[in-house]
């Protein structure tokens, strides 16, 4: 009985890393939407001690004389590497969770008579290098909180091959006993708090308590998290993640907007990427929300926040009838004489695409829902966006501040690596 759990390291610095092989042992750090934050930090960077999710401003000047390299998130990039690495998995192994970006649990009961597991590892994590580029971390163990506490452990001991294995009584209690109570997946700092002031300070602790106190004493996911560190699979692999019960497409500006001529397409192009996260999900939505605000910090400017639903008599995926409702949605509620800082869209009460749920009155704004227009968009903007609605903002211009974004070399055919510019002149 083992299941992995496969995690992509430094993932977004790892895949500015790709096409630029003359950063390899440079510093990296990635930032967050408007250059704001870091969000992502190579293992240089954090050595030098570059803290997650601290402002830019207060470290820029220190890491960039220490030659590090900052680039602004690329998250269209990020998300195609992402996707190569997840079929890479899919194709070896029957059982496959992907559990964020970076990070999926790989189901292994089928693989455990033919194969020695942590040979097998190995030879994943050497694929997904060779055909990706992306360094990964392996972490095999019975059950998922224990690939949780095996991964952590590769870290730890700074394990050469990147891949780990608990699979004996011995090692297991070994990990846990090197295993701080708050790096228990599920635990946390606060948690973690309350069990420590319990005389509960590592995962071996934890593990030796009666579950039933647990339950009683914290709660039954508490509980079920104690069954899996003892070994007690509780969870299983989720081939189907569950459907969303909303979608949110929203971006804070680094320029202020002050003008519905310039608000209106940001806001459309809010509506064209959530209404293609809807078919996505193979779900139809009733209800198009659009909210606007300034900024919070500004004390000595006015304050305003807007925010206004539309619903649909029958429930549409359909990027028109969500534009629509879109731009119903923003007219009341934009206020002239205000300095935006932040718009977005959000969609609700979705139902299957499969279901039609018809009106008991006829409706003059019955929705355009033309399923196989949109799959056509959809297959036409996969890689590269071709098809603009009208009410888009199709210009280079862009209220967010990202300076010093990488290519999408994985794509945008107008942003593709140049292996040699000599070549590329003699053929031009």
């Amino acid at each position: 009985m083992a299941l992995a759990l496969v995690d992509c390291e430094s993932f977004y610095a790892s895949c500015e890393r790709i096409f630029r092989p003359d950063l390899k042992h440079v510093p990296i750090v990635v930032l967050s939407n408007n250059d704001g934050c870091v969000i992502a930090r190579s293992t240089e960077a954090k050595k030098m001690g570059i803290g997650m999710g601290v402002p830019w401003f207060k470290v820029k000047d220190s890491f960039l004389s220490q030659g590090g390299k900052v680039f602004s998130s690329n998250f269209t990039f990020y998300g195609d590497m992402s996707a190569r690495v997840m079929n890479i998995l899919e194709g070896f192994v029957p059982e496959v969770e992907v559990y964020s970006i970076d990070e999926a649990f790989l189901g292994l009961d089928s693989l455990e008579e033919h194969y020695n597991l942590y040979d097998f590892g190995c030879h994943i994590r050497s694929l997904i290098k060779q055909w990706t580029g992306v360094p990964v971390r392996i972490g095999i163990a019975p059950t998922k909180t224990l690939t949780k506490i095996a991964l952590n452990e590769a870290k730890r001991v700074n394990v050469p091959t990147k891949v780990h294995q608990i699979s004996t009584v011995k090692e297991i209690r070994e990990a846990l006993k090197n295993t701080p109570v708050r790096d228990v997946w599920g635990v946390g700092r606060r948690l973690g708090e309350h069990l420590n002031q319990a005389k509960i300070t590592n995962a071996l602790q934890l593990a030796d308590v009666d579950p039933r106190y647990i339950k009683r004493k914290f709660s039954v996911v508490l509980e079920r998290t104690v069954r899996e560190l003892r070994g007690q699979r509780c969870l299983g692999i989720e081939n189907n993640a569950a459907a969303k019960k909303q979608i949110v497409v929203s971006r804070s500006f680094g320029t202020r907007v002050t003008d519905l001529k310039t608000l209106r397409p940001i806001v459309s192009n809010f509506a064209v990427r959530a209404a293609e996260k809807l078919r996505n999900e193979k779900q139809k939505c009733s209800q198009v929300s659009v909210f606007i605000r300034t900024s919070p910090f500004s004390d000595h400017k006015p304050q305003h926040t807007g925010y206004k639903t539309i619903e649909f008599s029958t429930p549409t995926n359909d990027t028109r009838d969500i534009l629509i409702a879109a731009k119903k949605a923003l007219l009341p509620i934009f206020k002239p004489g205000y300095d935006y800082a932040k718009a977005g869209i959000l969609l609700s009460r979705f139902s299957n695409e499969e279901i039609k749920q018809y009106s008991l009155f006829k409706d003059p704004n019955e929705p355009k829902e033309n399923s196989k227009f949109m799959k056509h968009i959809d297959e036409l903007n996969a890689y590269e966006t071709q098809i603009y609605f009208a009410s888009q903002n199709t210009k280079k211009w862009s209220p967010m501040k990202q300076n010093m974004t990488s290519p999408k070399y994985t794509t945008s055919w107008y942003e593709l690596p140049i292996v040699n510019r000599l070549i590329v002149k003699k053929y031009k």
